[in-house]
């Protein structure tokens, strides 16, 4: 992610562009479903990067296969 190559800290960017700490650190570690276009705008600005530099799309069906392998696994343990 563009915060480990740049050596930012999580919150050093939460407190230069006011999103939270929280919010940060689950786009951090992938777990939003949604972000507010506020929070990508103030990223964007801030990383002076581009919407394609934070995320990569996948499609459905790929997003489909690893939850059915998520739920697999929590059966197994």
């Amino acid at each position: 992610m563009i915060l480990g190559a740049k050596r930012l800290k999580i919150t050093d960017v939460a407190k230069n562009t006011g999103i939270s700490r929280t919010t940060l650190t689950n786009l951090y570690y992938d777990r939003n479903a949604a972000i507010s276009l506020d929070t990508l705008d103030r990223l964007c600005s801030y990383l002076q990067c581009g919407i394609g530099d934070l995320f990569e799309y996948k499609q459905n069906d790929e997003l489909l296969k690893g939850e059915e392998s998520d739920e697999r696994n929590a059966r197994a343990n």
